[in-house]
């Protein structure tokens, strides 16, 4: 969860001098053809966006943009604090939330703390300062542990592949080299899945979307409620379509805590639609979703698994196949209830 403590500054109302170079003047009264707020944003770090194929960048008005630009450029710089461009703390913890909505693989960074400077009542200035919980030489080493077993994991797909085919290969690989696990250290970020193999929801979503980023596949971490418990998985972009994609749920031990079960790939949570995704998870975000109705990515439609009608010798195939390639397990998806109920009698 995300940790913010404030700090309140009152700025006198006396005249401080300094003829050295380098320091500051506070409290001062302007000229009057000079506001506290143009001095202040004479100090404010000017940032130059590199998100702008980011989902949820695109969805913020400009002053959130130009923070979430500041509060990006402030992490990966692992910089102690900056002065945002508001003075507006909703407007900062929107850009913040966005930031983590949109890269998934900043581990070192957890939570931030704000310094309001008041002139009187008035707020003149917020100084934004991230939480990190290693330092910048342990994060260049564990980053690179982390890039070796990336390297591992992405070595069988490509860029020429299509963006369903990354996205498949991403899920499957995390669900069959992870496993979910509460107990798991780290489990809030990406550290407990590439080096421990073992995280929870957030680390799957998370690692899921910052895969995708190398792949050149957009994609956010989305947070909500699913069956009434906080969850987080992901909003994916494929041939220029919106799906959603769960990867914890994709993985057949999620709900089964002792992991007796032998794991499998549970496919129903690729490619979703709102309509699908909504009948067990809510999201709670400020930003705007996408109502996800395109079905060509779903796993069952792109696979050839998806029957609207009644075909028993296609349906048959797909279990014949299944039996001659030993494959341990197979599904399939009927459009009716009326369809999977005449399968079911049919076939077993």
């Amino acid at each position: 969860m995300r940790q913010k403590k404030q700090y309140r500054i009152l700025l006198p109302l006396v005249l401080s001098v300094c003829l050295l170079s380098g320091c500051s003047i506070f409290g001062w009264t302007p000229p009057k053809d000079i506001t506290i707020t143009d001095i202040s944003k004479k100090q404010e770090k000017q940032v130059e966006s590199i998100s702008t194929e980011a989902y949820v960048y695109q969805t913020l008005d400009e002053e959130t943009k130009v923070v979430y630009d500041q509060v990006l450029d402030t992490i990966l710089n692992h910089e102690e604090k900056v002065e945002v461009s508001t003075c507006d703390t909703q407007v900062l913890d929107h850009a913040y939330t966005a930031v983590n909505a949109d890269y998934g693989g900043l581990f070192w960074v957890s939570g931030y703390m704000y310094t309001q400077h008041y002139r009187g009542d008035t707020i003149v200035g917020i100084d934004f300062s991230p939480n990190y919980t290693v330092s910048k030489e342990e994060r260049k080493e564990i980053q690179e542990q982390i890039d070796k077993k990336v390297e591992e994991m992405l070595a069988g797909i490509s860029q020429e592949d299509s963006d369903y085919e990354k996205v498949k290969y991403v899920f499957e690989t995390l669900i069959e080299n992870v496993d979910y696990n509460k107990e798991s250290e780290n489990n809030q970020n990406i550290r407990s899945v590439f080096l421990d193999g073992s995280t929870v929801c957030q680390g799957y979503a998370c690692a899921t979307q910052y895969l995708l980023k190398l792949l050149n596949v957009q994609s956010v971490v989305v947070t909500g409620k699913a069956n009434g418990e906080s969850h987080a998985w992901n909003l994916v972009r494929m041939d220029g379509n919106y799906y959603y994609v769960d990867t914890t749920w994709g993985n057949s031990r999620y709900l089964n805590e002792d992991n007796s079960e032998n794991k499998y790939v549970n496919y129903n949570y690729l490619g979703m639609t709102t309509e699908d995704i909504s009948m067990s998870h809510q999201a709670e975000v400020f930003y705007e979703l996408p109502v996800c109705t395109a079905t060509g990515d779903n796993y069952y439609v792109y696979e050839g698994l998806y029957f609207t009608e009644w075909e028993p010798d296609r349906i048959g195939a797909v279990f014949a196949k299944a039996w001659e390639t030993e494959q341990k397990k197979v599904s399939v998806k009927f459009a009716t209830n009326d369809l999977y109920e005449k399968a079911v009698s049919y076939f077993i």
